[in-house]
């Protein structure tokens, strides 16, 4: 076997607590034996971190994020780049990307690369970029100037807000890219004639962070006001994840049914939520708890009897791929009710282990909690069904094996 190269893997940020399905893969690679080192474009904003981003060894490089926080750094870079061969070649694609997106994140994005390059990690002879928008520009101009292939894993919002002709560019100069739904993997293959060069990976889950629930749901009905069905729900407030819509199904439901709804996550709509909450009268109903580490997610899975995630294409094209929240909710024997948006139909198969409503359809999503509430029996059936599938079908160490083997394909034919 060829000797393993070490890895430069760039980030849009780095840790994110919204992001375990990066973490995880980071620490499956590192256990397979590959050396990483992070190279990330912006500083963590979150308070807290997941037990996993302690477990990562590899050092973590931070870029400038603003070019005009650190001006000094980006001239520095610029002085030390342009003698390289691959300095004017990138330069010349970057006008020439330029010419198709005159935008001020396009400069932000060379400077980084320069400043990558100039400030080199020790030891790292391949690039690897997390999602094939800002991060994959970065990462295709850096490999330009420095000689040093690049590879890509493409997730959700990154593909449906990149214009085609990029996303084409980048596939071609790509060694290779995985991406996580066949939704996102069909639309990739479709602009690309290196369809061999385009792989499905699913993420999975690090089973042994989310062990099968030992103890049972409830068989609360909603019929108990003392004792109300528990709905939970993690996930960014973001106009993807359909908050908007959820709230509105939860005031549609029924008078007479007692229920509770739990938030988990941050995100910039939070405040317009809370405030809709409160329109729609169910401020007393819900608790917003912010973001929460994966222990004590875990744990909310364990205490509610329905997830819930609305899921919907925003109105700039970003969606999903297919949520880990709906994973690791079904990995606990927790029902799901979700939308028929992007991957979640490659999860929940509506009425077999799950179920699936048309998205931006808040009526057909009240019928759902409703017969989900009312029904202990059903929501067994469903969650039970729910975790055989993740636990067959959905355990991380598979992706792993094989975006290692891409890797160690590459090391074998290399000189």
């Amino acid at each position: 076997m060829a000797p393993h190269k070490k890895i430069a893997v760039v980030l849009k940020g780095y840790p994110r607590l919204s992001e375990t399905f990066i973490a995880q893969e980071l620490l499956g690679l590192e256990k397979a034996g590959h050396d990483l080192v992070l190279v990330a474009l912006r500083r963590p904003t979150d308070g807290k971190r997941h037990p996993v981003h302690d477990e990562i060894r590899a050092a973590v490089h931070y870029l400038p994020e603003y070019l005009h926080e650190e001006p000094w750094r980006v001239c520095r870079a610029l002085f030390q780049t342009v003698a390289k061969p691959g300095f004017w070649p990138a330069l010349r694609q970057f006008f020439r990307d330029l010419r198709r997106d005159r935008t001020r994140n396009r400069f932000r994005r060379f400077g980084q690369a320069l400043v990558l390059v100039a400030e080199w990690p020790e030891g790292a002879d391949w690039l690897h970029a997390h999602f094939i928008h800002t991060p994959a520009s970065v990462t295709a101009y850096a490999s330009i100037i420095a000689g040093i292939p690049w590879t890509c894993s493409a997730h959700a919002k990154d593909i449906w807000t990149s214009p085609d002709w990029e996303l084409s560019e980048k596939l071609g100069r790509a060694r290779w890219t995985v991406t996580c739904t066949r939704n996102g993997y069909d639309h990739l293959q479709s602009l690309t004639r290196e369809k061999s060069r385009v792989h499905l990976s699913y993420h999975g889950l690090d089973l042994d962070r989310f062990p099968s629930f030992e103890g049972s749901h409830s068989a609360r009905d909603g019929s108990v006001p003392i004792d109300p069905v528990r709905i939970v729900s993690v996930g960014r407030a973001v106009a993807k994840k359909g908050y908007d819509v959820l709230l509105k199904a939860l005031s549609s439901l029924p008078a007479d049914l007692n229920w509770r709804f739990e938030h988990i996550g941050a995100g910039e709509l939070t405040a317009e939520l809370q405030a809709l909450a409160g329109k729609l009268g169910l401020a007393d109903r819900i608790r917003w708890h912010g973001a929460l580490d994966q222990k004590d997610v875990l744990a909310h899975y364990r205490e509610a009897d329905i997830f819930a995630l609305a899921c919907r294409v925003a109105a700039n094209g970003d969606r999903d791929g297919l949520p880990n929240v709906l994973v690791e909710a079904s990995s606990q024997r927790l029902v799901c009710v979700s939308t028929a948006v992007a991957g979640v139909p490659e999860l929940l198969d509506d009425g077999q282990n799950g179920l699936v409503v048309p998205p931006e359809d808040p009526r057909a999503l009240s019928l759902a909690l409703e017969r989900l509430t009312r029904d202990p029996e059903m929501r067994r059936r469903l969650g039970a069904a729910a975790e055989q599938r993740v636990r067959a079908e959905f355990d991380h160490h598979s992706s792993v094996r094989q975006l290692s083997g891409l890797f160690e394909s590459e090391w074998s034919r290399a000189p």
